[in-house]
């Protein structure tokens, strides 16, 4: 039976007086895509740096493929990109992955294919331009490109698309989609809907510790199984503040003026008891639906915030 891509038990860090991991329990499937989520704050990063050696856990265990993390054998295995990458400015793409891979002692016509090849699949295959002109979504581009030049069994990346416009997202996050099955791809995120669009499992993380781990249909159906879609006419925050306290609503949020999204544990008791409450404040009831639960609403739920 082949080990995990990555195994945590019991991860605990302090700094000083900040307790950064409370004992984190983690599994990684190799060959997944994996969202590592929770809040600024939550430890995140700190895993990170464990992972890839950059730091030492105060307690716990910290496995890549079998290997303990900070080995040989580990750093031969991972390719990774931290939060804010560096580059020499005056390179061109093509010798700055040229040098990277001459540092895992590729050379000769192997250097030269698999920079080629990485070039084409990061979009920059052509591009003249030297790193420093670079735009902050393609430097993302080669920075995945330059973590997979040792051709990883696992690539770990820190918030690659937390400082983007919408159009580098989308092109790092295709990018991290087709690693899918071709490597295991662990990254870091606060934003929620990049995890939704690539990942097939999750984690969240609170407070230093794991509060959930699934795949993303399960843990949609496990945490808050219903969503709600509502919107009203009237002065709705004595109805908001009445529903907010409701035992069957998990979380809520408005979303624009006084349209609403509810996760709730009971849908009939929801159906029956919402209008109720509408006619009793003398709103107007001009959407309720029932909806597919996303992240952001487990998200909430798990981590709070919701109410």
């Amino acid at each position: 039976m082949k080990p995990p891509a990555i195994e945590i038990r019991g991860l605990r860090k302090r700094y000083g007086d900040a307790l950064a991991l409370d004992g984190v329990d983690l599994a990684v499937s190799e060959g997944s895509v994996f969202g590592f989520l929770g809040p600024n704050g939550a430890g995140k990063t700190t895993t990170l740096r464990i992972l890839t050696g950059l730091a030492r856990a105060d307690a716990g265990d910290a496995r890549i493929l079998g290997e303990p993390v900070g080995s040989a054998a580990v750093r031969r295995m991972v390719g990774f990109l931290p939060d804010v990458p560096g580059f020499y400015a005056w390179m061109t793409a093509p010798e700055y992955l040229r040098f990277i891979g001459g540092l895992f002692g590729l050379a000769g016509r192997d250097l030269d294919s698999r920079a080629h090849m990485l070039l084409e699949m990061a979009g920059l295959a052509g591009v003249k331009t030297r790193i420093g002109g670079y735009s902050r979504g393609m430097k993302q581009r080669l920075g995945v490109a330059q973590a997979l030049m040792n051709a990883p069994r696992l690539l770990m990346l820190d918030e690659p698309t937390s400082a983007l416009d919408p159009l580098g997202r989308k092109e790092v996050l295709e990018m991290i989609a087709a690693l899918g099955g071709r490597t295991t791809v662990f990254f870091s995120t606060h934003i929620l809907a990049d995890a939704e669009r690539v990942c097939d499992t999750v984690a969240i993380l609170a407070h230093g510790r794991v509060v959930a781990q699934a795949s993303m249909a399960e843990l949609k159906t496990r945490h808050g199984a219903y969503g709600l879609a509502l919107a009203v006419e009237g002065d709705s925050h004595p109805f908001v503040q009445e529903l907010r306290q409701a035992p069957w609503v998990s979380s809520l949020r408005t979303v624009e003026g006084n349209e609403m999204r509810l996760t709730v544990t009971d849908l009939g008791v929801a159906r029956r008891a919402v209008p109720e409450m509408v006619a009793r404040y003398g709103l107007g009831l001009r959407t309720f639906e029932t909806t597919e639960l996303g992240l952001e609403e487990v998200f909430v739920e798990l981590v709070g915030g919701g109410r």
